[in-house]
């Protein structure tokens, strides 16, 4: 299961009726790539700490970088800064390698903030996938969509999702997510989304007092 490379297929789907930041996604795509690499035991957590196996391919280009590019040395990394180290211009990264392996296709007319969000999923096995585990509310791609803008499930350890008429459908989603390997990337996650959000209003507030300033002269 590549949780990175489906959660960039439903960003793309959903890109296309609603705006997708590339910072948030960017950030959601390394923590994805975390579990992605738990998965194929290619690391382990130590607390909030990355601790790298011995490097054995994933069969996928990406996920293999990822993997090369773990911090081999004590007292490693933290998650954290992988996501802000690894998450770098990542959702171009995946929009770039989803086209080159003919997982997209072009389409004109839509006005995004997502860069290449001209692109779109063509029909494939793998849309297949990542559609059914996005309607099915497959708890960590739900998580994941919902630090990166794209849905509406909060984030585990977060406030109760709305009732949606379905019982108690977001609370299990929770629930599943409640192990402490996924409640340690998932917070690390809703951290440095937040972060990057403070930086934004900083800036807004920064630019907007230069503006007043040259107002005065």
């Amino acid at each position: 299961m590549n949780t990175a490379r489906d959660l960039a297929i439903v960003a793309l789907d959903l890109a296309q009726d609603h705006r997708v930041e590339q910072g948030e996604l960017s950030l959601a795509l390394a923590a994805a790539e975390v579990f992605d690499l738990l998965d194929a035991g290619a690391l382990t957590l130590a607390e909030d700490r990355i601790v790298p196996n011995a490097q054995a391919p994933t069969g996928d280009r990406l996920l293999d970088e990822a993997a090369s590019s773990l911090i081999r040395q004590e007292p490693y990394e933290s998650v954290e800064d992988w996501l802000w180290r690894r998450g770098r211009g990542l959702s171009a990264a995946y929009v770039e390698d989803l086209e080159q392996t003919g997982a997209t296709s072009r389409s004109r007319g839509f006005r995004l903030s997502l860069r290449a969000a001209r692109t779109v999923p063509v029909d494939s096995a793998a849309r297949q996938r990542a559609e059914e585990r996005w309607t099915s509310r497959e708890p960590l791609l739900t998580a994941l969509g919902a630090a990166a803008g794209v849905g509406t499930e909060p984030m585990a350890g977060g406030t109760e999702a709305p009732d949606d008429g379905e019982g108690s459908k977001g609370s299990e989603s929770t629930d599943a997510l409640a192990d402490d390997t996924s409640a340690t990337v998932l917070a690390a996650l809703g951290d440095a989304v937040m972060e990057l959000e403070a930086v934004r209003q900083r800036r807004a507030i920064e630019d907007s007092a230069f503006d007043n300033v040259w107002r005065g002269f």
